[in-house]
This record gives C-alpha cells, sequence and structure tokens, in this order.
C-alpha cells in the first residue's frame, strides 16, 4: 500500500489564514463581552451591538459612508469601464501603453500622495470659488482613485472578445449602439461587476485619502471608528467592526453568485440569437 505524503502547502495555507483571521475573530470575540475591555472575558452580552443602533450619529454616518461607495463605485464604473475601451480601441500603440502606464501609476501612487495632492487642489479651489471640503470633495476623490481599479478589472475582459463578434454585427446592419449594448457591454459584464464591487469596496474602507479631504460637516466610517479608538478602547467599535465583517462576507458571497450565475446565461442567450437566425 502506498503512504499518502503530508502536503505542507496545505499546512502554510492553514497558517496564513490563521494570521489573518485570527485578529478578526478576536475583535468579534470581545464584541460580545459584558465587560468594558479586552483584557478578560466576563460574561456575554448584546449591549454593545444594542448601543450601535442606538448611537444616532453612528447610524448617520454608516448611510453616508454607504451612500459614498454606492455612488463613487457606479461613476468610476461607468468612467472606468468606457475608458478601458478607449485604451483598447487606441490604434497607436505608443500611446496606448502611455495611457495604460498612467493609469497604472495611479495604482501604485501612496494614498497618501493622493489624499495630499487632492487636499492641496480643493484648497486652491475653495480660495478661488468657495468650494468646501465635505461630501462632494470625499466624493471626487473616491471616484478618482476607483476609476484605475474599474479599467484594470474590465481591459483584460475587453482583450479577450473576439473582434469577430463586432465585425458580425455590423455586417447585420448593427450601428454603434446597437453593438455596444447588444455585444460589448453584454461580453464585459463579469469585468464590469467585480469592478465595481472593488471600487465599492475601495471606497468603503478608505482612510488616509478621505482622511485628507473631508470636512468638519462630514465624516466616514474609517475616520470614525479611527477618531474613536484614539480616545480609548471601546467594545462599540468591536461591535461595529463585527457587523462591518458580516456584511462583506454577504457581499462576496452575493458577488460570487452573481458573477457565477452571469456567464451562462450570456453563453444561453448567445446560443439563442444564433439559433434563431
Amino acid at each position: 500500500m502506498s503512504q499518502r505524503k503530508f502536503n505542507w502547502s496545505h499546512l502554510y495555507l492553514i497558517l496564513v489564514f490563521i494570521i489573518l483571521y485570527a485578529p478578526i475573530f478576536y475583535l468579534i470575540y470581545y464584541s460580545f463581552n459584558a465587560g468594558g475591555s479586552m483584557t478578560s472575558f466576563t460574561g456575554f452580552t448584546l449591549e454593545h451591538y444594542q448601543a450601535v443602533f442606538k448611537d444616532t450619529r453612528l447610524i448617520g454616518i454608516v448611510v453616508d459612508t454607504f451612500l459614498l461607495a454606492f455612488l463613487s463605485a457606479l461613476i468610476a464604473t461607468i468612467i472606468g469601464t468606457f475608458g478601458a475601451m478607449g485604451i483598447h480601441y487606441t490604434k497607436q500603440r505608443g500611446l496606448r501603453n502611455t495611457l495604460l502606464s498612467l493609469n497604472n501609476i495611479l495604482m501604485v501612487s501612496p494614498d497618501v500622495i493622493i489624499g495630499a495632492s487632492f487636499l492641496i487642489l480643493f484648497t486652491f479651489l475653495g480660495t478661488l470659488f468657495g468650494f468646501q471640503l465635505g461630501f462632494i470633495s470625499v466624493l471626487l476623490a473616491h471616484i478618482a482613485f476607483s476609476i484605475p481599479i474599474v479599467v484594470l478589472m474590465v481591459l483584460p475582459k475587453m482583450q479577450e472578445m473576439n473582434p469577430s463578434l463586432i465585425d458580425a454585427a455590423r455586417d447585420l446592419g448593427a450601428n454603434n449602439w446597437q453593438v455596444l449594448k447588444q455585444i460589448i457591454l453584454p461580453y464585459l459584464t463579469p469585468g464590469i461587476i467585480a469592478g465595481y464591487f472593488m471600487a465599492f469596496t475601495y471606497s468603503l474602507d478608505d482612510f488616509a485619502v478621505t482622511f485628507f479631504v473631508t470636512g468638519n460637516g462630514f465624516s466616514t466610517l474609517s475616520v470614525e471608528i479611527y477618531s474613536r479608538a484614539r480616545q480609548g478602547i471601546s467594545l462599540e467599535i468591536n461591535a461595529l467592526s463585527a457587523l462591518l465583517f458580516l456584511f462583506s462576507i454577504l457581499l462576496v458571497t452575493g458577488y460570487y453568485f452573481i458573477s457565477k450565475d452571469n456567464k451562462p446565461k450570456y453563453k444561453k442567450k448567445k446560443a439563442q440569437k444564433i439559433g434563431g437566425k
């Protein structure tokens, strides 16, 4: 009988996931602590979760944060999708590589530099036109750093698409809008969905850029949690973090099912069109 060899790669993966998730579960564990510290667990309670829902200011910040993430991801997805198309259909190879490099530079640039740059820009606009830091300034900054993410998600799908699909549609008399609506966008849907979810999550947990461009009358969850953590340990933050972690799990699960169901539907729709002809 052959002996099964021990797979060290599985052990390595287990250790990596333990290191990544242990601090999160430690935080969630003490969110149910009846005591006011994270040194010892004195009893089970849900009072910290109740405190989160009773804090009207915190609930307002949560709503503003999700509204900001939704709008910035939506606008960035629209701009980034057409930006990826523009880069792909640029005929000059040198110009195409330059545009792609400029897009990638924003991906690797430190958030501190991006945030400071936007702060200088918005301060300049404030002196000229009275522009004030707040929701609009944070929204514009989040759209700006989310666009390169969407481009990188959509561009590979654009490169995978067979050009003969577009040529066939044009031979059948389709105009530019019909080609875009019936051929390009359905094929790019997985990349567009991935880009939207990535932009949404980046906006949701961004701190560095938001910290620079937010005003006195507006705040996001990351900035609020940072401000409260500086004042001392509060298990209300643990409860809020646990709820956000649960939402992240639901978000990833939803993305998995959406992306899983989308491709078969597209192929089925395409097969029906071919069969109808």
